[in-house]
């Protein structure tokens, strides 16, 4: 059994689905979400982002979150050229907006570009409308760079809720956080980075990485060289998530449908 999921069908438990079932109709959850809703903690259940994804083959991401400066972003760029990696970067719209050519350059590489909102705020706080705002525009400024449509999803500093995920999921948008955190914000060092992501990973593992860290760029390559030598490959989010047919368990761990 998976913690999370609803496997059983003992009559608390049939209670606690129906329960469950009453409040995805209430919320109008979409389809994208609905089956991954029943997720419970303490009996309450849930809406939750993607973590991480179940993977037989070792398939990892490495994503970059932009929202502060620009001054290690070519160092990353050129680490991930030479290895030949293509990574996801979720920019805030002001981030993307004062800095055009370095989208139009991260797009350039082959990376993937998500939203990361417009604002960098506790978007937990915010109402739907708000939350529509934050997502529409941001994704907008990006597609009005690169021409491509923008469809994940990451909230400022890991904050979220019901509402927040629901209303993503209304838009079109995947929530994706991560289950592999660098700290790399906290200016580590490289080698520190470097050894909190290859002790962390497992297949399906979600890295979390910002492009302005200070010593985050040092730590890239052997990030990457590490995990390939391990048998790992590196794929940009939107290609190791499932689109639908999943559920999502109490850990944020996306798993296929049977």
């Amino acid at each position: 059994m998976r913690s999370g999921l609803i496997v059983s069908f003992r009559p608390k438990r049939i209670a606690a689905l129906l329960a469950a079932l009453l409040l995805v109709a209430a919320l109008g959850v979409s389809a994208r979400y609905t089956k991954a809703y029943a997720v419970f903690f303490n009996g309450t259940p849930r809406l939750v982002p993607i973590y991480s994804v179940e993977r037989e083959e070792k398939l990892v991401s490495i994503t970059f979150d932009c929202a502060w400066g620009t001054d290690h972003t070519d160092a990353i760029l050129d680490a991930l050229k030479a290895a030949g990696v293509r990574a996801t970067f979720f920019m805030t719209q002001f981030w993307a907006e004062k800095n055009e050519s370095y989208v139009r350059k991260i797009d350039s590489y082959g990376c993937e570009i998500g939203t990361h909102s417009a604002t960098h705020s506790y978007m937990s706080k915010q109402n739907a409308g708000e939350i529509r705002q934050e997502l529409t525009t941001s994704a907008a400024a990006i597609e009005n760079i690169t021409g491509k449509s923008v469809d994940l999803f990451r909230p400022p500093f890991g904050d979220y809720d019901d509402n927040l995920i629901k209303t993503a999921s209304e838009l079109g948008f995947y929530t994706i956080q991560w289950d592999v955190d660098s700290l790399d914000w906290k200016d580590l060092k490289a080698t520190d980075i470097a050894l909190r992501v290859i002790n962390g990973v497992k297949n399906g593992s979600i890295i979390l990485l910002h492009n302005n860290g200070l010593h985050t760029a040092e730590a890239v390559p052997t990030i990457i060289s590490t995990l390939k030598n391990s048998g790992y490959t590196f794929v940009p989010v939107g290609e190791l998530i499932y689109r639908e047919n999943y559920t999502v368990d109490g850990t944020g761990r996306q798993i296929p449908a049977l």
